[in-house]
């Protein structure tokens, strides 16, 4: 026991003597949260979106008016001419744009928007159907009523990136723990030292894993802070289901790290991999668009990635979308099954030393 405190006590100083693994653990999730928080905070959502009105005709513009006039979440600027709509649309005045003639609705979007017009487009929806039925002299057969449960929705497009830096955080804490931090220990030749200790090899992977757990658990709160207090951002946090999901996807990407330290000697080597795979799945994973926008092939691709999964549950216990228990506690349970397979096995093979030079 008191050997494992000392390499408790001495992955800590490494860590902290680790200039670039600080930075990469808990600077660059802030970073990206800030960044993206203040460029683009307020995409992705409906709410409050500006609609451009031009009517030429006027033709029973007075519908039109009523249905607008029905929907809250919108303000709406009236344009004399089409061209000074499509301006404003150009100069980012108004969200959208909307021409009636009299015999039909035109919607008009900046191209330039593409991960907002989805979001405009939904409600261009919602108004065409609404003016259709208006038109007519029709009631919808069913009607909505917003009903308050006591909780604070966190629906808006960077509500569901924050959950998704945070486990793109812990996808490459724990892969850069494992391959970067041991293979730089074979090559500084400290496990040949450590193998003539009474030391059992795999309480030095023990040791890297619950530093790591804790490291990467204050990080991913840290990120949460800072994307409540300073972006206002508001999360309904599950914290037993949060913690157990934190810990369980730490040991599981770990176990994905042994497999590049199995493989890859160098440390320089080991971290290039591990920084290839955490930005290819950052990408494929829907952390920052919907996975639903990509190429059917790549949406197929994305479902094969762990990260895509580990941003799925993490917004789930963040109180940003919803999951299916049944689903969120197999995502969670895989993981322990992934590093239960992995690290066991492959931890005999990593921390023991190099002997082939002698």
């Amino acid at each position: 026991m008191r050997s494992f405190r000392a390499l408790l006590y001495a992955e800590c100083v490494i860590f902290a003597r680790d200039k670039a693994a600080f930075t990469f653990t808990f600077l660059f999730p802030i970073i990206f949260v800030l960044l993206f928080g203040f460029l683009m905070g307020g995409m992705g959502g409906a709410e409050g979106a500006r609609l451009g009105l031009y009517m030429p005709d006027g033709g029973r513009g007075e519908v039109l008016e009523e249905v607008l006039a029905g929907i809250g979440s919108i303000s709406v600027t009236h344009y004399s001419d089409q061209l000074a709509l499509q301006d404003a649309l150009e100069e980012k005045k108004i969200d959208f744009g909307l021409v009636w003639d009299g015999e039909r609705l035109l919607f008009h979007y900046n191209c330039t928007r593409v991960q907002e017009n989805y979001a405009f487009q939904q409600l261009a929806t919602g108004i065409a159907a609404q003016f259709n039925l208006s038109y007519q002299g029709l009631f919808p057969i069913l009607t909505a009523e917003k009903i308050h449960v006591g909780k604070k929705a966190s629906t808006g497009w960077f509500s569901s990136v924050v959950p998704g830096i945070m486990a793109f955080s812990i996808l490459s804490a724990g892969l850069f723990a494992v391959s970067g931090h041991i293979t730089a220990m074979k090559e500084r030749k400290l496990l040949d030292q450590m193998i003539v200790t009474p030391m059992r090899p795999i309480m030095l992977l023990s040791a890297v894993i619950c530093v790591r757990l804790v490291i990467v658990y204050i990080s991913t709160l840290i990120t949460l802070l800072v994307a409540v207090v300073v972006l206002k951002l508001g999360f309904t946090v599950a914290w037993l289901r949060y913690t157990v999901f934190v810990t369980s996807s730490t040991v599981g990407v770990m176990g994905l790290g042994s497999l590049i330290a199995l493989v890859v000697r160098r440390p320089s080597s080991a971290s290039n991999i591990a920084n290839v795979v955490s930005m290819l799945m950052m990408f494929l994973a829907g952390i920052y668009f919907p996975v639903e926008i990509m190429p059917s092939y790549l949406r197929a691709l994305s479902k094969a990635l762990p990260l895509t999964y580990m941003a799925d549950a993490m917004r789930y216990v963040t109180g940003v979308t919803e999951m299916t228990e049944a689903r969120f506690w197999g995502i969670t349970i895989a993981m322990l099954v992934l590093a239960a397979l992995l690290l066991p096995l492959l931890g005999r093979y990593i921390v023991k030393p190099d002997r082939g030079r002698y």
